[in-house]
């Protein structure tokens, strides 16, 4: 048993760093869509509040939301 959440507390300790590199890409993708899409000014102006509270989430250390928030705004752009 005490193997099992030592193993799990490295496994959580792990996912972190992961999640990190994963937010950068999907602003990446944001930027990309944002230069090409032809959405009206209401939703570029919701895709950029995504954005932008992704972004934050990215630099506060929560890669979760930070995920959440940027994968919404990418549904909004199509992707």
């Amino acid at each position: 048993m005490k193997t099992l959440l030592m193993t799990l507390a490295g496994l959580v300790a792990l996912s972190g760093p992961a999640f990190a590199n994963q937010c950068p890409a999907l602003m990446t993708k944001i930027d990309e869509a944002m230069a090409a899409a032809t959405v009206d000014e209401a939703t570029k102006t919701e895709i950029m509040a995504l954005y932008e509270s992704g972004k934050a989430a990215h630099e506060g250390g929560d890669h979760a939301k930070a995920e959440t928030d940027l994968g919404a705004a990418l549904k909004l752009l199509g992707m």
